[in-house]
């Protein structure tokens, strides 16, 4: 009959059909899978991307506020000029007591100029080269400023260490100070510019039968993470040594 005839036919496309619909498959299917494969490597790379300009985009926000601040610090004080400079080396030792900046002498930048930031003070030049400078920090062991106590009638001499802590001395015994307080410089000696913050007191120690007391001082800058500093240009250190007795 017709049937009989038709339906080897039909069986036989249908088994076509279906080794077909296999072969499809087997080609198709891997080929979706390195297209997925690639568009999700893709993405990958873009989320990389951004990522990448995030952290970038975040740093320029933090760059742009410390000179915001120094900016602002310079405009406080219009009697003085300053240099803007950026931080691009440091000391490799566990206690700090040098930074390099990106500024020589071809910038303006001379030996003994005092170097701050809108935190207070930082240090001094002492070595210049033409495009670049190092700055002897306050926490250096040869370091020595001649600072006061804000609000007081007391001076005294803030030292450096070899471990980069600082202290205060040279206070007379006659004085009552006590922690919490702000420490700046005085000016006196001509060695850098007066009311630049150097920091607040810790401890106070205060032994009986000395002329002196010291107290340890926790610095107003984290010399550690410094990025940008101010030098002020227009400050010429005196030389009053000579004059000495």
């Amino acid at each position: 009959t017709m049937e009989s005839l038709i339906d080897p036919v039909i069986q036989l496309q249908t088994w076509v059909s279906e080794r077909v619909q296999i072969i499809y498959e087997f080609f198709t299917i891997p080929r979706d899978v390195v297209s997925l494969r690639s568009e999700n490597q893709s993405l990958q790379n873009q989320v990389s991307l951004l990522q990448t300009q995030i952290i970038q985009l975040e740093q320029d926000l933090r760059e742009a506020d410390i000179l915001y601040s120094l900016l602002g610090f310079a405009r406080g004080r219009p009697e003085e000029t300053y240099i803007a400079a950026k931080v691009i080396g440091r000391d490799p030792s566990p206690f700090l007591q040098y930074i390099l900046i990106d500024k020589g002498s071809d910038d303006g930048i001379a030996y003994n100029m005092p170097v701050v930031t809108e935190k207070g003070l930082v240090g001094r030049v002492d070595a210049v080269t033409a495009s670049a400078a190092r700055v002897q920090l306050i926490t250096d062991n040869a370091a020595l400023v001649n600072s006061k106590i804000v609000g007081e009638d007391i001076d005294g001499v803030v030292r450096g260490s070899v471990t980069s802590d600082i202290t205060i001395e040279m206070v007379s015994q006659e004085y009552t100070i006590e922690p919490g307080q702000t420490v700046q410089t005085s000016g006196l000696g001509g060695n850098y510019p007066a009311d630049i913050t150097i920091g607040t007191i810790l401890n106070v120690n205060k032994l009986e039968n000395e002329l002196f007391q010291s107290a340890s001082l926790q610095p107003s800058e984290d010399f550690m993470n410094l990025t940008a500093v101010l030098v002020v240009a227009n400050f010429r250190p005196s030389n009053i040594a000579p004059l000495m007795p």
